[in-house]
């Protein structure tokens, strides 16, 4: 189970903005901002992001993949395995 965020009210933020970026970028940390006590947006370093947005765009593409198999559309895991060698072994070259 995913450790809960901490939060910060919006008001603190403001207080110190500064020292809760500085915070975030030099960890992993992502920080829910809240205003009057209720969850509204969520506050985290670039390179967190980026690596969430990664995440986010294959696990869309393996969905993708999974609406194509269910339809007959998509591919076996041998023949993109077999395909994907063949694509490694032409970089290798």
């Amino acid at each position: 189970m995913a450790k809960k965020p901490p939060t910060i009210a919006s008001a603190d933020l403001q207080h110190n903005l500064e020292a809760v970026v500085s915070g975030v970028r030099a960890s992993e940390d992502t920080i829910v901002i809240t205003r009057q006590g209720e969850a509204t947006a969520v506050l985290m370093g670039i390179e967190t992001f980026e690596r969430s947005a990664r995440e986010r765009e294959l696990l869309l593409l393996l969905a993708c993949g999974e609406k194509e198999i269910a339809i007959g559309i998509g591919h076996d895991l041998e023949s993109v395995l077999a395909e994907a060698d063949v694509l490694l072994a032409a970089d290798e070259a």
